[in-house]
């Protein structure tokens, strides 16, 4: 069985990679970073340091790379291969498209792909690409079976001088598990140890994003006013403690209200409970800076902050400690380990230095002061915002 794995990133090889590896598939990485691909080529194989209170090393072999530039192997590579997986971004997304659409073209039986993108609408998004890329009268949506998943692995930013020496190496938690769209697969399921199937898949892409993604923003940018540099020492902190795991409730009671045929109180407990004792897992180093960072993205509509905020409203639900954590992002101002900001959060800062908190809530989560409910929120997180301030003095 082979599996290609476009994307040989920190989620490909310590998850993607690791699971399927391990389940006695080959895995053949696609990518264009040429070190990490001739790499691949020549030691067949890489290493995974589980940090956990007690480190371990996991080996990874039966694998091999493909330069992403390689067009013709890359579309071979797809027509015989049994899975494909991506984990590419959502830039990268449709401009890979068309290349799997030639390699669809040349099988004979259908094709799953797994999008490891932990990005909303991912299916929509690469059957619109495929369909444009093959003639009409292609079947795609009987030929490809497109499945959302949602990875809630954490895998942290690794020190530069590790990267030099061994480009493969790649550092995460123990915690290994790829949640799939069980209506998106065509035919058999692939029976790898790690790799779950759910039926209502909705609801674990919003616990992804509205209970996960929520609560760790949550920890970073108050572990940010605190001073903390890693997510584990802003966990250590009792209020911080208490505003994530807050947080994560509010989301959580609203989530199960929303999808009450899926998920359970006692499940949700059990699940930020593990959350919270992973966020606070020191061995992994996981940087305030990594987790906060790119507030136009977090800050969106739909994403981990107003997202979370719009479930709970829609639930009936309080959103105290969610807004809450909403103003302090607002004064994030974490660095990477060179000192460097991250561009989007410059951006997002001098908008709101320049337009204030009204018209930034507009601007990047779409907010409108015309609307009774958003402009309560709106409100609540300029009294919150001034709240932070005084506080970090």
């Amino acid at each position: 069985m082979k599996i290609i794995q476009y994307g040989a990133g920190n989620i490909g090889r310590s998850l993607v990679g690791q699971l399927f590896s391990h389940a006695g598939w080959e895995v053949v990485f696609v990518d264009i970073d040429t070190v990490v691909i001739d790499a691949l080529n020549r030691e067949k194989r890489y290493r995974i340091r589980v940090k956990e209170a007690h480190e371990s090393e996991i080996q990874v072999t039966g694998v091999r790379g493909v330069h992403g530039t390689e067009t013709e192997k890359v579309i071979s590579e797809i027509a015989t291969c049994d899975l494909l997986s991506t984990a590419v971004g959502p830039a990268t997304l449709p401009r890979i498209a068309p290349v799997i659409a030639q390699g669809l073209a040349q099988r004979d039986h259908p094709l799953n792909i797994l999008l490891c993108e932990n990005l909303r609408g991912a299916p929509e998004i690469v059957r619109d690409a495929l369909m444009k890329a093959l003639p009409a009268d292609f079947p795609v949506h009987e030929r490809a079976g497109l499945i959302a998943t949602s990875i809630g692995k954490m895998v942290p930013i690794m020190p530069s001088e590790v990267r030099e020496r061994d480009p493969l190496e790649v550092w995460a938690e123990a915690y290994n598990r790829i949640v799939a769209d069980r209506n998106g697969f065509i035919g058999p399921i692939p029976e790898v140890p790690g790799l779950v199937v759910r039926g209502c898949f909705e609801a674990y892409v919003d616990q992804k994003l509205f209970v996960h993604n929520l609560g760790h923003a949550t920890a970073a940018y108050h572990g940010d006013l605190a001073g903390c540099k890693t997510i584990a020492e802003a966990m250590k902190i009792p209020a911080i403690l208490r505003s994530t795991r807050g947080a994560m409730e509010e989301s959580g009671r609203a989530l199960v209200r929303l999808y009450s045929q899926e998920l359970t109180e006692t499940d949700m407990q059990e699940h930020i409970t593990d959350l919270c004792q992973r966020f606070g897992n020191q061995a992994l180093g996981d940087t305030v800076f990594r987790v906060g960072r790119d507030r136009p993205r977090k800050y969106a509509p739909n994403d981990r902050l107003m997202g979370a905020i719009k479930a709970q409203h829609k639930a009936g639900i309080e959103t105290t400690f969610t807004v809450e954590a909403a103003a302090a992002g607002i004064l994030f101002s974490a660095t990477d380990e060179k000192g460097e900001r991250h561009p989007g959060d410059v951006a997002f800062e001098q908008f709101h230095q320049e337009q204030g908190v009204q018209r930034l809530l507009q601007h990047y989560s779409g907010l409108s002061p015309e609307d009774p409910f958003d402009r309560e929120i709106i409100e609540q997180i300029e009294d919150r915002l001034e709240s932070h301030r005084s506080s970090r003095g």
